[in-house]
């Protein structure tokens, strides 16, 4: 019997386990994978809030020493104008990482393991157990092998958009959005990123940054509506909208070599509801939104770090369980919401509205504000702080209200 079975052994499920494990709890940790491994689909950026936590957790060091440069700078080509600079930091951290997959989650998991999580690969959950109207545990086999039964106290799903634990508890979605822009993107070798790197174009954006062993993750978003004659030509649109949009960008490429197939599609936006009768979910199981902000990561820490304390605060008797979950998806959702309004808005891709164009212009010049602007990605200033009447009349004040 455990305490705990978390389904899903990447960025979430492993932070999760690995955070359980810490408070003295009997955790099981399954994936169908094996480590270490990439995952196909993620731009692996982690945002000064989300390194913030991996230096709590002891695992700061590990990243950095993993060959991946640290990343300070966001570069903002709008083509008649560069917004650049370094969001405030978290917690005395002012950098940011983008560590490969196969890299980051290796860490995870063996730290987690190392905290005394029982970790099994290779093992796919086909089905939830339940009694009485809750969940109890897991029925599931590794390859090869004869079907098992675990039971616990709670299953956590951390097993991504596709969340089998999502499924089989029939959680229901809300504030759902459709796919609004997807980017494929390769890696590349003999290039060099200025930092966080966007270059918006008409309904398209280019984006890139360093990560290990001296490459470069290259992207281009498309919005939707155009996906499917991107599909049919994803390399000769690719390069077509840096040439155009990202000139500077697309020498530094002719000069590199690319080094992979490219990756890529589009990804739905929703809030699931993370809890019920025995179960929890956490990380893009719980919640995803639109790509273009890079938010993945460092919001599947922080759900992890909020779940694990509503979990231990009813596993341990100071509390009802349930009661601690409904404020886990309280304090989630507090949080969460306005960036994601915030990030589906960019994600159309469409050209800046008039107040949008008047408040980038307003920040030219102005680098505490601009700084300020990209702790909206790094998480260290909250939409509603920056947008507030009190900062627009601070930006416009002393800009005079300068458009674009």
């Amino acid at each position: 019997m455990y305490d705990a079975v978390v389904v899903g052994a990447r960025c979430a499920g492993s932070a999760t386990a690995l955070l359980l494990a810490r408070k003295g709890y009997k955790v099981l940790l399954v994936d169908r994978a094996n480590f270490p491994s990439d995952l196909a689909f993620s731009t692996h950026y982690i945002h000064q809030t989300g390194v913030a936590l991996l230096k709590r957790w002891g695992l700061l060091d590990k990243v950095a020493a993993s060959n991946c440069p640290p990343i300070t700078t966001l570069y903002f080509d709008f083509g008649k104008f560069i917004l650049t600079g370094s969001p405030p930091p978290a917690d005395g951290v002012e950098e940011a990482y983008a560590p490969r997959r196969k890299v980051l989650d290796a860490i995870l998991v063996s730290a987690a393991v190392a905290s005394g999580v029982e970790l099994r690969t290779d093992f796919s959950v086909s089905e939830l157990l339940f009694e009485d109207g809750r969940v109890c545990g897991i029925r599931g086999r590794e390859k090869g092998g004869s079907p098992v039964v675990e039971k616990s106290r709670i299953v956590i799903g951390a097993d991504g958009m596709h969340s089998t634990v999502a499924r089989a508890v029939q959680a229901a979605e809300y504030n759902t959005k459709e796919p609004l822009e997807g980017p494929y993107f390769s890696y590349w070798s003999g290039v060099q990123m200025k930092g966080f790197e966007f270059h918006p174009g008409v309904y398209r954006g280019s984006f890139g940054w360093m990560t290990n062993d001296g490459l470069a993750l290259v992207g281009v978003g498309f919005a939707a509506k155009d996906h499917p004659a991107v599909r049919a030509d994803i390399e000769g649109n690719y390069l077509r909208a840096i040439a155009e949009d990202a000139p500077d960008l697309a020498e530094r490429l002719r000069n590199g070599h690319r080094e992979d197939r490219f990756v890529g599609g589009l990804v739905p936006n929703y809030f699931r509801k993370p809890y019920g009768p025995g179960w929890a979910l956490v990380g893009d199981a719980g919640y995803l939104k639109d790509p273009c902000t890079a938010e993945g990561i460092t919001d599947a820490f922080h759900g992890a770090e909020l779940l694990v304390d509503a979990i231990d605060s009813g596993l341990s008797g100071r509390r009802p369980l349930d009661a601690a979950l409904e404020e886990f998806e309280r304090q989630r959702n507090q949080s969460a919401f306005p960036l994601y309004e915030f990030t589906c808005q960019l994600g159309t891709l469409a050209p800046p509205p008039p107040e949008m164009q008047k408040l980038l212009g307003a920040l030219r010049g102005n680098q505490k504000q601009t700084n300020r602007f990209f702790g909206l990605f790094a998480q260290t200033v909250s939409v509603p702080e920056f947008f507030s009447p009190e900062n627009m009349q601070e930006i416009f004040g002393e800009d005079r209200g300068a458009g674009v």
